[in-house]
């Protein structure tokens, strides 16, 4: 009853291409080369040359950085400025709805 239901495979539709059998090769070394001689030397990884070029940073590239970083930062300051301006004008609204109602209460049992 709690059994799961697997689903079944669908038949595969329209031309069906036979898997091609690849039959393994065995490598052996050539005769006139020891066995040995096939070993790679270790590699030092403190003497090994760096595979790219360090960056150079020209005053052009130096200043588009600045001028980038700056940008983002005023725009970072913007979002958050905004984001604090938003939630003062909701904090002082929220302020005079409650005073409006709490007037509002008091006028009406003063009038009983």
């Amino acid at each position: 009853m709690l059994r799961p239901k697997l689903p079944t495979m669908p038949q595969p539709t329209g031309i069906v291409i036979p898997t091609a059998v690849i039959e393994p090769t065995a490598v052996t070394p050539p005769a006139h080369i020891p066995a040995a001689a096939h070993v790679p030397p270790p590699v030092a990884f403190a003497t090994a040359t760096p595979s790219r070029p360090a960056v150079q940073l020209t005053p052009g590239t130096a200043l588009a950085l600045v001028g980038g970083g700056t940008a983002a930062v005023l725009a970072v300051g913007a979002v958050l400025v905004s984001m604090l301006l938003a939630v003062a004008i909701t904090g002082a609204s929220v302020a005079v709805c409650a005073v409006v109602l709490r007037s509002l209460i008091g006028s009406s049992r003063k009038h009983r």
